[in-house]
């Protein structure tokens, strides 16, 4: 296999270089640096059919009010502001170049608690270095994502032996997505987003996880159908009380009783689902790795 260029540029992250110039605040939220000692972390868990997981932020811009990452988060403090930080773990990349470990045909998953795409990505271009040394390892990549920036690194994917690309779509609603997902891309830009990375030639799978409140189950259906993508992972949403990140908790209740949202919607939806999807899995075994 041909080695992926850098297109005549240098890598913003490579330890020779001058250090990584990185913005003080993207849009509303605030960025700052760590370093990180393992650019690779032993899968465990929910993650345990996996080798490793690669994170390479600590926290998310996008601020989804169910997401489980924001109580891994380093403080009450931090947890309380989930949505508005997030730390560039700038050495990543040099800590995965020295790492000596055999990584061929190793499965990775990225990423477990931040969202690889989020906007900060956009001005560094951190994971686009990452997926070339992952490339040149020749692991098993899962990438995880609710962002359209996917699309931007459809080249470099399109080289992997074995990769799959995962885009989170909860809701056919924006009024529910402004609501749990107030920083995300639309549901339908992201069904574009995803149908243009299987378009390339590329494995791709639209997790609906959590499934939020489906205002035209029938129509959202058919717009997953059109797509042409052939697998599908679905969950159930809880709403514990301990779920919900920050002042999300009553607005987002409001919304679910506004909309008479419950189990029995939910299976009822799934059934849709797998009567009219190619494959659909509940839960973690539609997250193995590829």
């Amino acid at each position: 296999m041909d080695q992926p260029t850098h297109c005549g540029q240098q890598s913003l992250f490579d330890e020779h270089t001058d250090p990584v110039v990185v913005p003080v605040q993207v849009g509303r939220s605030k960025v700052s640096t760590t370093h990180t000692k393992t650019a690779l972390t032993r899968a465990s868990g929910f993650m345990s059919s996996y080798n490793y997981t690669l994170n390479p932020y600590s926290g998310c811009t996008f601020g989804c009010s169910y997401c489980y990452a924001a109580f891994f988060a380093s403080s009450d403090e931090r947890q309380a502001d989930w949505g508005n930080w997030v730390e560039v773990k700038t050495n990543t990349l040099e800590v995965l170049r020295r790492m000596r470990t055999d990584l061929r045909g190793k499965t990775v998953y990225m990423s477990s608690v931040t969202d690889p795409y989020q906007p900060v990505e956009r001005h560094l271009g951190l994971v686009r270095e990452l997926l070339i040394e992952l490339l040149n390892r020749g692991v098993r990549l899962v990438v995880q994502t609710r962002s359209t920036l996917v699309v931007r690194d459809i080249d470099l994917l399109q080289q992997f032996e074995h990769v799959r690309v995962n885009m989170t779509v909860s809701t056919d609603s924006r009024r529910v997505q402004k609501v749990f997902e107030p920083k995300c891309p639309s549901p339908n830009r992201r069904l574009r987003a995803i149908s243009e990375v299987h378009s390339a030639g590329i494995k791709a799978c639209i997790t609906m996880t959590p499934l939020l409140p489906i205002e035209n189950p029938t129509l959202f259906v058919s717009d997953l159908q059109r797509t042409g993508i052939e697998h599908f992972v679905v969950q159930p949403f809880h709403t514990a009380k301990g779920r919900f990140v920050a002042g999300t908790q009553a607005k987002a209740f409001r919304l679910i009783d506004e909309m008479g949202w419950t189990d029995d919607d939910y299976r009822r939806i799934v059934t849709l689902m797998r009567t009219s999807l190619p494959r659909v899995d509940e839960g973690r075994e539609g997250f193995a790795p590829e």
